[in-house]
């Protein structure tokens, strides 16, 4: 079962590259998203390879003028790990961990694209993720996340966007997460019994600011790390033992998030005046009922759709996975420094310390 990837020394079992372990639920995935600083325009993308399956996914997705545009694509990968295109969207790694090219080439959708992120500083390596339900494993998989900018032409029902003003985060995750077809025998407690994440890189001039948090339903977390990083100099770690958040009422969305640094404070607030600055994670596949990461399509498939961006919806698994544009003040040795970023959140379940019960009843 050789395959190009075989060419590289990249090896890390006797197997070829395309097998990668007995589990069906590998994955390896590129994660990116971008806005500008008025929040006109915010954009995401994603591609997903899942060896087991021998499928490989992407999407490119729009918010711009109320609506969110979503394309998605899915192929048949036959075993190939390096092709990284589906359809219209390609990846390109330009310099590792550093430059990345995203290309949307002419499709049935009003979406075509021509861009490239650049990173600003060194990659942050989250915490191991490891986590089971009774004795079965859930998820084990490792993240790096980066921020940084933007440049090139998004364009949008005719209209070329410049995005040289925009900033933004790109990830690379890989391991094990529940993806593909459901399980013909799930877990007793149910597939989503609880699951609590935040998730809130942030862009600043002189610093880039990270921090991250799954909880259980008693609100203790089970992996959380945050992230001062100095775009010249060293990186601070620090893990605060609370959160202080608030939601807002009668929804599970994030009113503000404020962290003790350790040498400092970091406050972040989504932003509420304007309903295009909230990005449903549903249009990159998570959680959505017909393109969820992995599924088969057969040997290339397309889809494009457009929401409506409501700005107080109703709770339900494609609208409660989101990512709301930020505003965001850190404070370093006395010094305030306001950056933009976003505030990823899902959750699903009870969360005992903030006050949030049920499977998704809303925050009082």
């Amino acid at each position: 079962m050789l395959t190009k990837g075989d060419d590289y020394p990249l090896h890390q079992t006797p197997e070829p590259m395309a097998v990668s372990g007995g589990n069906r639920n590998f994955y390896d995935r590129y994660f990116f998203n971008g806005y500008s600083p008025d929040g006109s325009i915010f954009f995401a993308a994603a591609l997903g390879i899942y060896p087991q399956l021998d499928i490989m996914d992407a999407a490119f997705c729009v918010t711009i003028d109320g609506k969110q545009h979503n394309l998605r694509a899915s192929k048949r990968m036959s075993s190939e790990r390096l092709e990284l295109t589906v359809g219209p969207i390609t990846v390109t790694i330009v310099e590792p961990l550093q430059k990345l090219r995203l290309t949307v080439a002419g499709n049935d959708s009003p979406i075509t694209a021509d861009i490239s992120f650049t990173a600003c500083h060194h990659p942050i390596e989250e915490p191991r993720f490891i986590r089971r339900e009774g004795p079965r494993l859930l998820m084990d998989y490792t993240r790096m996340t980066q921020n940084g900018d933007w440049s090139g032409t998004i364009t949008v029902d005719g209209q070329d966007i410049d995005i040289g003003n925009c900033r933004g985060t790109r990830d690379r995750s890989w391991g094990i997460r529940q993806v593909g077809a459901a399980e013909s025998q799930p877990p007793p407690a149910g597939e989503f019994p609880q699951f609590w994440w935040l998730w809130t890189p942030i862009n600043f001039d002189e610093h880039c600011g990270f921090f991250h948090s799954n909880d259980d339903g008693e609100g203790e977390p089970w992996n959380r790390r945050g992230v001062v990083d100095a775009i010249i100099g060293s990186a601070t770690e620090f893990e605060p033992k609370a959160i202080d958040l608030s939601y807002h009422s009668g929804s599970r969305r994030i009113k503000q998030v404020q962290l003790d640094t350790g040498n400092g404070a970091l406050a972040i607030t989504p932003r509420t005046d304007d309903q295009a600055r909230t990005f449903y994670m549903s249009g990159l596949g998570y959680l959505h009922p017909v393109w969820g990461h992995g599924m088969d399509h057969g040997d290339l498939e397309t889809g494009y759709d457009v929401i409506a961006l409501d700005p107080e919806p109703g709770i339900d698994m494609t609208t409660i996975h989101i990512q709301a544009l930020s505003d965001a003040v850190l404070t370093v040795d006395g010094k305030e420094h306001h950056g933009i970023g976003v505030v990823e959140q899902l959750f699903i379940g009870p969360h005992a310390t903030s006050g949030l019960t049920g499977i998704m009843d809303p925050a009082a």
